[in-house]
């Protein structure tokens, strides 16, 4: 059975094996007009499964030192958040908020290099999603962040 998360594009993207689209149906709002296309891909290592959500960062992502913003960051592992408590949960399709977020930040963002921010989901309730990851380049960690997001009913 094909999921889907109404706000969101969530579909494969033909030709890019075990990718797929991670885009609002509303490209006119923050996702779109920040991020540019975003794309998530599903993995498993032993028994714990992530969301991987990739970002290809532009000039416009960076700041005066010419490395991707780490407002930049901070919003990716937002969005984050949302693909891997929906794509991993149980499957609430309906609107989050984001409770609590934590970020370390542990080295500069790349602007040559795709930023995949690599989600866990911890635990899940009938109301609040623990997740936690780290957003990385390659082998390069560039943050570790955890999170709480609330479930809210559909309107």
């Amino acid at each position: 059975m094909e999921r889907v998360f109404a706000p969101v594009d969530y579909h494969p993207i033909p030709g890019e094996e075990g990718w797929f689209s991670w885009n609002l149906k509303d490209a006119t709002r923050y996702n779109g007009v920040v991020f540019g296309p975003l794309k998530v891909r599903h993995e498993q290592v032993a028994d714990r499964r992530y969301t991987r959500l990739r970002m290809i960062p532009e000039h416009k992502h960076t700041n005066i030192q010419d490395m991707v913003h780490g407002a930049v960051t901070l919003g990716l592992i937002d969005v984050a958040l949302f693909s891997g408590a929906q794509t991993l949960g149980r499957g609430h399709d309906g609107p989050m908020v984001t409770l609590e977020l934590s970020t370390q930040f542990v080295g500069a963002g790349d602007k040559t290099r795709p930023l995949d921010a690599v989600t866990e989901l911890v635990r899940e309730t009938g109301k609040l999603a623990f997740v936690r990851g780290e957003v990385v380049q390659d082998d390069d960690t560039v943050a570790a962040y955890s999170g709480i997001l609330r479930k809210l009913p559909r309107r």
